[in-house]
Protein backbone atom coordinates (compact mmCIF):
# COMPACT_ATOMS: atom_id res chain seq x y z
CA UNK A 1 0.00 0.00 0.00
CA UNK A 2 1.48 3.65 -0.76
CA UNK A 3 2.30 5.71 2.04
CA UNK A 4 2.79 9.49 2.89
CA UNK A 5 4.48 10.92 5.05
CA UNK A 6 2.40 13.77 7.62
CA UNK A 7 3.40 16.67 9.32
CA UNK A 8 4.66 15.00 12.15
CA UNK A 9 7.13 13.32 9.89
CA UNK A 10 5.67 9.67 10.34
CA UNK A 11 4.48 7.81 7.42
CA UNK A 12 0.75 7.07 7.40
CA UNK A 13 -1.25 5.19 4.81
CA UNK A 14 -3.16 6.81 2.24
CA UNK A 15 -6.77 6.19 1.78
CA UNK A 16 -8.14 4.68 -0.94
CA UNK A 17 -11.06 6.73 -3.13
CA UNK A 18 -14.28 5.49 -2.90
CA UNK A 19 -15.46 3.64 -6.44
CA UNK A 20 -18.76 5.72 -8.06
CA UNK A 21 -21.76 3.16 -7.45
CA UNK A 22 -24.06 3.65 -10.88
CA UNK A 23 -26.27 1.39 -10.53
CA UNK A 24 -27.72 2.02 -7.03
CA UNK A 25 -28.31 5.84 -8.08
CA UNK A 26 -29.96 4.50 -10.86
CA UNK A 27 -32.42 2.41 -8.85
CA UNK A 28 -32.91 5.48 -6.13
CA UNK A 29 -34.52 7.17 -8.98
CA UNK A 30 -36.81 4.69 -10.51
CA UNK A 31 -38.27 4.58 -6.84
CA UNK A 32 -38.48 8.18 -6.70
CA UNK A 33 -40.54 8.10 -10.12
CA UNK A 34 -42.20 5.52 -8.89
CA UNK A 35 -43.65 6.23 -5.16
CA UNK A 36 -44.53 10.07 -7.21
CA UNK A 37 -46.59 8.31 -9.90
CA UNK A 38 -48.57 6.71 -7.06
CA UNK A 39 -49.18 9.76 -4.89
CA UNK A 40 -50.35 11.61 -7.99
CA UNK A 41 -53.00 8.58 -8.73
CA UNK A 42 -54.04 8.59 -5.29
CA UNK A 43 -54.31 12.30 -5.27
CA UNK A 44 -56.29 11.91 -8.47
CA UNK A 45 -58.40 9.42 -7.39
CA UNK A 46 -59.49 11.45 -3.92
CA UNK A 47 -59.28 14.67 -5.38
CA UNK A 48 -61.88 13.77 -8.38
CA UNK A 49 -64.17 12.16 -5.67
CA UNK A 50 -67.50 13.73 -4.27
CA UNK A 51 -65.51 13.88 -0.74
CA UNK A 52 -62.26 14.25 -1.81
CA UNK A 53 -61.13 17.72 -0.48
CA UNK A 54 -62.15 16.60 2.93
CA UNK A 55 -60.09 14.32 2.68
CA UNK A 56 -57.16 15.22 2.16
CA UNK A 57 -57.15 17.88 4.93
CA UNK A 58 -57.78 14.88 7.10
CA UNK A 59 -54.82 13.23 6.06
CA UNK A 60 -52.98 16.59 6.88
CA UNK A 61 -53.88 16.88 9.90
CA UNK A 62 -53.22 13.46 10.96
CA UNK A 63 -49.76 13.60 9.19
CA UNK A 64 -48.88 16.78 11.38
CA UNK A 65 -50.30 15.69 14.98
CA UNK A 66 -48.16 12.18 13.95
CA UNK A 67 -44.78 14.34 13.53
CA UNK A 68 -45.67 16.43 16.55
CA UNK A 69 -46.19 13.52 18.72
CA UNK A 70 -43.11 12.16 17.61
CA UNK A 71 -41.09 15.35 18.17
CA UNK A 72 -42.37 15.42 21.49
CA UNK A 73 -41.43 12.07 22.78
CA UNK A 74 -38.11 12.44 21.43
CA UNK A 75 -37.20 15.46 23.12
CA UNK A 76 -39.12 13.76 26.63
CA UNK A 77 -37.22 10.62 26.78
CA UNK A 78 -33.73 11.96 25.00
CA UNK A 79 -33.41 14.27 28.15
CA UNK A 80 -34.51 11.52 31.04
CA UNK A 81 -31.89 10.05 33.13
CA UNK A 82 -30.20 6.54 32.66
CA UNK A 83 -32.39 3.39 34.40
CA UNK A 84 -30.81 2.65 37.46
CA UNK A 85 -27.93 -0.08 37.57
CA UNK A 86 -29.30 -4.00 38.50
CA UNK A 87 -28.21 -4.69 41.82
CA UNK A 88 -29.81 -3.64 45.06
CA UNK A 89 -30.63 0.11 45.41
CA UNK A 90 -28.16 2.25 47.68
CA UNK A 91 -28.97 3.19 51.48
CA UNK A 92 -30.22 6.66 51.94
CA UNK A 93 -30.00 8.75 54.38
CA UNK A 94 -33.28 10.00 56.41
CA UNK A 95 -33.02 13.38 54.68
CA UNK A 96 -32.47 11.60 51.13
CA UNK A 97 -29.06 11.81 50.51
CA UNK A 98 -27.18 8.32 49.94
CA UNK A 99 -25.78 7.16 52.76
CA UNK A 100 -21.55 6.76 52.36
CA UNK A 101 -20.29 3.64 54.21
CA UNK A 102 -17.74 3.81 56.63
CA UNK A 103 -14.10 3.23 55.93
CA UNK A 104 -11.28 3.07 58.22
CA UNK A 105 -7.32 3.02 56.85
CA UNK A 106 -4.98 0.33 57.57
CA UNK A 107 -1.05 0.12 56.83
CA UNK A 108 -0.34 -3.00 55.71
CA UNK A 109 3.27 -5.25 55.39
CA UNK A 110 3.44 -8.58 53.61
CA UNK A 111 5.78 -10.49 51.75
CA UNK A 112 5.19 -12.08 48.45
CA UNK A 113 7.24 -14.78 46.33
CA UNK A 114 9.34 -12.54 43.68
CA UNK A 115 7.23 -13.97 40.44
CA UNK A 116 4.79 -12.56 38.06
CA UNK A 117 0.91 -12.36 39.11
CA UNK A 118 1.96 -12.52 42.91
CA UNK A 119 1.21 -8.88 43.07
CA UNK A 120 -2.44 -9.44 41.35
CA UNK A 121 -3.39 -12.63 43.49
CA UNK A 122 -3.14 -10.17 46.44
CA UNK A 123 -4.99 -7.36 44.65
CA UNK A 124 -7.69 -9.56 43.96
CA UNK A 125 -8.11 -10.39 47.12
CA UNK A 126 -8.16 -7.36 48.96
CA UNK A 127 -10.65 -6.48 45.29
CA UNK A 128 -13.05 -9.02 46.99
CA UNK A 129 -13.72 -7.36 50.11
CA UNK A 130 -14.09 -3.66 48.60
CA UNK A 131 -10.61 -2.80 49.88
CA UNK A 132 -8.79 -0.08 47.85
CA UNK A 133 -5.23 0.22 47.52
CA UNK A 134 -4.22 4.08 48.36
CA UNK A 135 -0.40 3.44 47.87
CA UNK A 136 2.00 1.08 47.32
CA UNK A 137 5.96 0.30 48.32
CA UNK A 138 7.98 -2.60 46.91
CA UNK A 139 11.23 -3.71 49.41
CA UNK A 140 13.19 -5.91 47.28
CA UNK A 141 14.88 -8.78 49.40
CA UNK A 142 17.27 -11.89 48.49
CA UNK A 143 13.73 -14.10 48.63
CA UNK A 144 10.25 -12.49 47.68
CA UNK A 145 9.28 -8.94 48.18
CA UNK A 146 8.13 -7.14 50.75
CA UNK A 147 4.98 -5.10 49.79
CA UNK A 148 3.68 -2.05 51.99
CA UNK A 149 0.34 -1.00 51.31
CA UNK A 150 -1.92 1.86 52.70
CA UNK A 151 -5.24 0.67 52.73
CA UNK A 152 -8.96 1.78 53.03
CA UNK A 153 -11.37 -1.06 53.33
CA UNK A 154 -14.63 -1.23 55.16
CA UNK A 155 -14.81 -0.62 59.14
CA UNK A 156 -16.83 -3.62 59.17
CA UNK A 157 -14.00 -5.48 57.89
CA UNK A 158 -11.66 -7.15 60.71
CA UNK A 159 -7.63 -7.43 61.02
CA UNK A 160 -8.11 -11.06 61.00
CA UNK A 161 -10.04 -11.79 58.21
CA UNK A 162 -8.05 -9.29 56.38
CA UNK A 163 -4.67 -11.28 57.13
CA UNK A 164 -6.50 -14.43 56.84
CA UNK A 165 -7.70 -13.12 52.83
CA UNK A 166 -3.71 -11.76 52.49
CA UNK A 167 -2.49 -15.49 53.28
CA UNK A 168 -4.50 -17.50 51.29
CA UNK A 169 -3.28 -15.05 48.31
CA UNK A 170 0.11 -15.95 48.75
CA UNK A 171 1.26 -13.35 51.64
CA UNK A 172 3.56 -14.30 54.43
CA UNK A 173 4.79 -12.17 57.46
CA UNK A 174 1.85 -10.21 57.41
CA UNK A 175 1.49 -6.93 59.78
CA UNK A 176 -1.21 -4.95 60.60
CA UNK A 177 -1.73 -1.11 61.61
CA UNK A 178 -4.62 1.02 61.41
CA UNK A 179 -3.33 4.26 60.06
CA UNK A 180 -4.64 8.04 59.54
CA UNK A 181 -4.61 10.66 57.27
CA UNK A 182 -0.93 11.46 57.73
CA UNK A 183 -0.12 8.02 56.11
CA UNK A 184 -1.53 9.70 53.03
CA UNK A 185 1.67 11.49 52.35
CA UNK A 186 3.66 9.17 49.84
CA UNK A 187 7.21 8.30 50.80
CA UNK A 188 9.37 10.78 48.70
CA UNK A 189 7.64 13.38 50.38
CA UNK A 190 7.99 12.11 53.37
CA UNK A 191 11.52 11.55 53.43
CA UNK A 192 12.47 14.83 51.38
CA UNK A 193 10.10 16.50 54.38
CA UNK A 194 12.58 14.66 57.02
CA UNK A 195 15.93 15.49 55.67
CA UNK A 196 14.29 19.51 55.54
CA UNK A 197 14.26 19.04 59.37
CA UNK A 198 17.33 17.13 59.77
CA UNK A 199 19.26 19.76 57.76
CA UNK A 200 17.60 22.58 59.61
CA UNK A 201 18.34 21.02 63.34
CA UNK A 202 20.95 18.70 64.02
CA UNK A 203 18.19 17.02 67.44
CA UNK A 204 16.24 16.19 65.12
CA UNK A 205 17.52 13.25 63.62
CA UNK A 206 16.79 10.90 66.10
CA UNK A 207 12.98 11.97 65.54
CA UNK A 208 13.34 11.86 62.30
CA UNK A 209 14.39 8.46 62.54
CA UNK A 210 11.52 7.55 64.42
CA UNK A 211 9.13 9.05 61.61
CA UNK A 212 10.85 7.61 59.37
CA UNK A 213 10.69 3.73 60.31
CA UNK A 214 7.49 4.02 62.69
CA UNK A 215 7.24 2.77 66.40
CA UNK A 216 11.09 2.15 67.74
CA UNK A 217 13.38 2.70 70.12
CA UNK A 218 16.34 4.93 69.06
CA UNK A 219 19.60 4.88 71.64
CA UNK A 220 22.59 7.36 70.38
CA UNK A 221 25.62 5.78 72.70
CA UNK A 222 29.09 8.25 72.87
CA UNK A 223 32.29 6.53 72.32
CA UNK A 224 33.61 7.73 75.38
CA UNK A 225 31.72 7.32 78.67
CA UNK A 226 31.42 10.30 80.77
CA UNK A 227 35.12 9.42 82.60
CA UNK A 228 36.70 9.29 79.42
CA UNK A 229 36.90 6.09 78.71
CA UNK A 230 36.09 4.42 75.68
CA UNK A 231 32.54 2.48 75.63
CA UNK A 232 33.38 0.50 72.66
CA UNK A 233 29.69 1.42 70.70
CA UNK A 234 31.51 1.99 67.67
CA UNK A 235 29.80 1.24 64.50
CA UNK A 236 31.59 0.84 61.18
CA UNK A 237 30.63 3.37 58.09
CA UNK A 238 28.40 1.27 56.05
CA UNK A 239 26.45 0.56 59.58
CA UNK A 240 25.02 -2.76 60.43
CA UNK A 241 21.64 -4.42 60.07
CA UNK A 242 20.59 -7.76 61.70
CA UNK A 243 16.64 -8.28 61.45
CA UNK A 244 15.17 -6.18 64.30
CA UNK A 245 18.12 -3.85 65.04
CA UNK A 246 20.02 -1.77 62.65
CA UNK A 247 23.47 0.32 63.82
CA UNK A 248 24.38 3.72 62.40
CA UNK A 249 27.76 5.22 62.57
CA UNK A 250 26.83 9.01 64.74
CA UNK A 251 28.72 11.71 62.97
CA UNK A 252 29.34 13.12 66.51
CA UNK A 253 31.08 9.36 67.86
CA UNK A 254 30.04 6.49 69.08
CA UNK A 255 27.04 4.39 67.62
CA UNK A 256 22.44 4.88 67.12
CA UNK A 257 20.96 1.73 67.54
CA UNK A 258 17.79 1.52 66.23
CA UNK A 259 15.46 -1.80 67.52
CA UNK A 260 12.07 -2.55 66.05
CA UNK A 261 11.19 -5.80 67.54
CA UNK A 262 7.72 -6.21 66.05
CA UNK A 263 9.01 -6.00 62.50
CA UNK A 264 12.18 -6.77 61.11
CA UNK A 265 13.98 -3.72 58.90
CA UNK A 266 14.21 -3.68 55.51
CA UNK A 267 17.51 -3.42 53.46
CA UNK A 268 15.60 -0.09 51.90
CA UNK A 269 14.42 1.05 55.08
CA UNK A 270 18.22 0.60 56.30
CA UNK A 271 19.26 3.16 52.97
CA UNK A 272 17.61 6.10 53.71
CA UNK A 273 18.00 6.06 57.68
CA UNK A 274 21.88 5.68 56.79
CA UNK A 275 21.35 8.12 54.09
CA UNK A 276 19.37 10.69 56.60
CA UNK A 277 22.51 9.82 59.10
CA UNK A 278 25.37 11.09 55.98
CA UNK A 279 23.41 14.28 55.81
CA UNK A 280 23.68 15.06 59.41
CA UNK A 281 27.10 14.28 59.09
CA UNK A 282 28.17 16.67 56.09
CA UNK A 283 26.58 19.51 57.74
CA UNK A 284 27.69 19.37 61.26
CA UNK A 285 26.84 20.54 64.71
CA UNK A 286 23.78 23.14 63.95
CA UNK A 287 21.38 24.63 66.16
CA UNK A 288 18.62 27.28 64.68
CA UNK A 289 18.49 30.45 66.13
CA UNK A 290 15.81 32.55 67.94
CA UNK A 291 15.21 33.94 71.01
CA UNK A 292 11.93 35.57 72.99
CA UNK A 293 12.45 38.42 75.66
CA UNK A 294 10.36 37.94 78.94
CA UNK A 295 9.78 40.13 81.53
CA UNK A 296 9.86 38.78 85.33
CA UNK A 297 7.01 39.96 87.90
CA UNK A 298 9.93 42.34 89.30
CA UNK A 299 10.67 44.25 86.16
CA UNK A 300 14.09 41.92 84.68
CA UNK A 301 13.96 40.50 81.08
CA UNK A 302 15.34 37.42 80.27
CA UNK A 303 15.54 35.60 76.92
CA UNK A 304 15.38 32.56 76.29
CA UNK A 305 17.14 30.50 73.50
CA UNK A 306 18.03 27.28 72.37
CA UNK A 307 21.39 26.09 73.86
CA UNK A 308 23.98 23.82 72.27
CA UNK A 309 28.12 23.12 72.65
CA UNK A 310 28.83 26.93 72.39
CA UNK A 311 27.30 27.33 75.34
CA UNK A 312 29.45 25.01 77.09
CA UNK A 313 31.94 27.99 79.15
CA UNK A 314 28.67 29.90 80.03
CA UNK A 315 27.03 26.47 81.42
CA UNK A 316 30.50 26.15 83.17
CA UNK A 317 30.37 29.32 84.93
CA UNK A 318 26.71 29.07 85.73
CA UNK A 319 27.66 25.43 87.36
CA UNK A 320 29.98 27.47 90.28
CA UNK A 321 27.96 30.01 90.71
CA UNK A 322 25.26 27.11 92.41
CA UNK A 323 25.28 26.16 95.29
CA UNK A 324 25.87 22.47 96.64
CA UNK A 325 22.16 21.80 97.56
CA UNK A 326 20.83 23.17 94.30
CA UNK A 327 23.35 20.63 92.37
CA UNK A 328 22.64 17.92 94.48
CA UNK A 329 18.81 18.61 93.35
CA UNK A 330 19.76 18.41 89.70
CA UNK A 331 21.76 15.59 89.46
CA UNK A 332 20.80 13.55 92.53
CA UNK A 333 23.89 13.58 94.87
CA UNK A 334 27.56 15.34 94.79
CA UNK A 335 29.08 16.77 91.68
CA UNK A 336 32.60 16.66 91.50
CA UNK A 337 33.37 17.99 87.81
CA UNK A 338 30.25 19.03 85.55
CA UNK A 339 32.16 19.35 82.44
CA UNK A 340 31.40 15.68 82.88
CA UNK A 341 27.57 15.92 82.20
CA UNK A 342 27.70 19.36 80.30
CA UNK A 343 29.07 17.74 77.25
CA UNK A 344 26.51 15.35 76.94
CA UNK A 345 23.71 17.60 77.88
CA UNK A 346 24.41 20.28 75.61
CA UNK A 347 24.97 17.81 72.72
CA UNK A 348 22.01 18.09 70.09
CA UNK A 349 22.21 14.21 69.73
CA UNK A 350 20.67 13.32 72.87
CA UNK A 351 17.98 16.15 73.20
CA UNK A 352 17.34 19.49 73.22
CA UNK A 353 18.41 22.53 76.08
CA UNK A 354 17.00 26.11 76.41
CA UNK A 355 19.09 28.46 78.35
CA UNK A 356 17.87 31.56 80.10
CA UNK A 357 20.25 34.47 80.21
CA UNK A 358 19.87 38.00 81.90
CA UNK A 359 19.97 41.10 79.64
CA UNK A 360 23.51 41.02 79.78
CA UNK A 361 24.10 37.59 78.44
CA UNK A 362 24.63 36.10 81.72
CA UNK A 363 23.77 32.23 81.47
CA UNK A 364 21.05 32.19 84.83
CA UNK A 365 19.19 29.07 83.86
CA UNK A 366 19.17 25.97 81.71
CA UNK A 367 16.60 23.10 80.87
CA UNK A 368 16.83 19.99 79.05
CA UNK A 369 14.52 17.81 76.91
CA UNK A 370 16.75 14.68 76.76
CA UNK A 371 15.46 11.51 74.66
CA UNK A 372 15.56 8.57 76.56
CA UNK A 373 14.78 5.44 74.68
CA UNK A 374 11.09 5.27 74.46
CA UNK A 375 10.94 7.63 77.08
CA UNK A 376 11.86 11.69 77.40
CA UNK A 377 13.24 13.45 80.42
CA UNK A 378 12.73 16.54 81.27
CA UNK A 379 15.66 18.10 83.71
CA UNK A 380 16.54 21.42 84.96
CA UNK A 381 18.63 23.55 87.09
CA UNK A 382 18.34 27.65 87.83
CA UNK A 383 20.86 29.55 89.03
CA UNK A 384 20.56 30.07 93.42
CA UNK A 385 20.04 33.85 92.99
CA UNK A 386 17.22 33.94 90.18
CA UNK A 387 14.93 31.04 91.76
CA UNK A 388 11.60 31.71 92.26
CA UNK A 389 11.19 33.96 90.03
CA UNK A 390 9.34 31.45 87.57
CA UNK A 391 12.46 30.98 85.05
CA UNK A 392 12.29 27.47 85.78
CA UNK A 393 8.42 27.06 84.98
CA UNK A 394 8.86 28.53 81.59
CA UNK A 395 11.53 26.69 80.92
CA UNK A 396 9.49 23.19 82.18
CA UNK A 397 6.58 24.62 80.04
CA UNK A 398 8.14 24.85 76.95
CA UNK A 399 10.07 21.93 77.14
CA UNK A 400 6.49 20.13 77.25
CA UNK A 401 5.32 22.25 74.22
CA UNK A 402 8.26 20.57 72.33
CA UNK A 403 8.27 17.32 73.44
CA UNK A 404 4.32 17.15 72.63
CA UNK A 405 5.54 18.20 68.76
CA UNK A 406 7.81 15.71 68.63
CA UNK A 407 5.06 12.93 69.33
CA UNK A 408 6.13 11.86 72.72
CA UNK A 409 3.26 10.21 74.77
CA UNK A 410 4.81 11.51 78.06
CA UNK A 411 7.55 13.19 79.81
CA UNK A 412 9.32 12.42 83.45
CA UNK A 413 11.32 14.48 85.57
CA UNK A 414 13.43 12.49 88.14
CA UNK A 415 14.51 14.69 91.51
CA UNK A 416 14.38 14.56 95.25
CA UNK A 417 10.73 14.63 97.47
CA UNK A 418 12.17 17.69 99.20
CA UNK A 419 12.44 19.59 95.72
CA UNK A 420 9.36 21.27 95.99
CA UNK A 421 9.94 23.96 93.35
CA UNK A 422 10.33 20.99 90.88
CA UNK A 423 7.07 19.23 91.76
CA UNK A 424 5.50 22.96 91.75
CA UNK A 425 6.39 23.28 88.35
CA UNK A 426 5.31 20.10 87.18
CA UNK A 427 2.18 20.39 88.86
CA UNK A 428 1.29 23.74 87.05
CA UNK A 429 2.16 22.39 83.81
CA UNK A 430 -2.15 21.64 83.87
CA UNK A 431 -1.53 17.51 83.09
CA UNK A 432 -2.06 14.53 84.57
CA UNK A 433 0.50 13.46 86.67
CA UNK A 434 1.68 10.22 88.36
CA UNK A 435 4.09 10.00 91.16
CA UNK A 436 6.35 7.00 92.03
CA UNK A 437 9.14 7.37 95.12
CA UNK A 438 11.66 5.16 95.81
CA UNK A 439 14.50 4.97 98.54
CA UNK A 440 14.17 8.65 98.78
CA UNK A 441 13.95 9.72 94.70
CA UNK A 442 10.63 10.68 93.28
CA UNK A 443 9.58 10.33 89.52
CA UNK A 444 6.96 12.44 88.33
CA UNK A 445 5.61 11.65 84.64
CA UNK A 446 2.82 14.21 83.05
CA UNK A 447 0.79 12.39 80.49
CA UNK A 448 0.45 14.79 77.61
CA UNK A 449 -2.75 13.51 76.07
CA UNK A 450 -4.68 16.53 77.70
CA UNK A 451 -3.55 19.96 76.31
CA UNK A 452 -1.36 21.49 78.25
CA UNK A 453 -1.29 24.83 80.09
CA UNK A 454 2.09 26.54 79.86
CA UNK A 455 2.89 28.78 82.57
CA UNK A 456 4.32 32.24 81.52
CA UNK A 457 5.69 34.70 83.90
CA UNK A 458 3.89 37.91 84.32
CA UNK A 459 4.09 40.77 81.16
CA UNK A 460 5.81 38.22 79.08
CA UNK A 461 6.68 40.42 75.61
CA UNK A 462 6.79 39.60 72.06
CA UNK A 463 9.44 38.03 71.02
CA UNK A 464 12.72 40.20 69.70
CA UNK A 465 13.70 41.02 66.62
CA UNK A 466 15.96 38.15 65.74
CA UNK A 467 15.49 35.40 63.49
CA UNK A 468 12.17 32.83 63.94
CA UNK A 469 12.13 30.09 65.81
CA UNK A 470 13.33 27.46 63.09
CA UNK A 471 11.79 24.83 64.27
CA UNK A 472 10.03 23.05 62.13
CA UNK A 473 6.16 21.77 62.46
CA UNK A 474 6.38 18.12 62.41
CA UNK A 475 3.85 15.36 61.20
CA UNK A 476 1.94 12.92 63.76
CA UNK A 477 4.43 9.96 65.08
CA UNK A 478 2.56 6.36 64.43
Amino acid sequence: MPHTTDTTGTASPKRPRRAHHWRRDLVELAALFTAVAVADAIANTIAHGPDGPYLLVASAVVLAATAGFHTWWARRHSHSPPPPPPGPRPRTAGDGTPSVSETALWRMRTTVRDEPGSLALLCTALARHQVDILTLQTHPLAEGTVDELLLRAPATLQAAALSREVSAAGGSDTWLERADAHDLVDAPTRVLGLATRTALDAAELPLALRQLLGRCTIHSLPATSLTGRPTGDAAPVEGVLDGTVMKLRDPSGGAITVERHYLPFTPTEFARARALVELDARLGPRIPRGEQVLTLPEGNEITVRRAGPDDLEAARAMHDRCGDRTLRLRYHGPVGDADRYLGHLLSPRFGRTLAASTASGRLVGLGHLLWDGDETEVALLVEDAWQRRGIGSELLGRLVALAAEAGCESVYAVTQSSNTGMVAAMRGLGLPLDYQIEEGTLVVTARLGATAVRPRPAHAQEPAQTPADARPQRPRQH
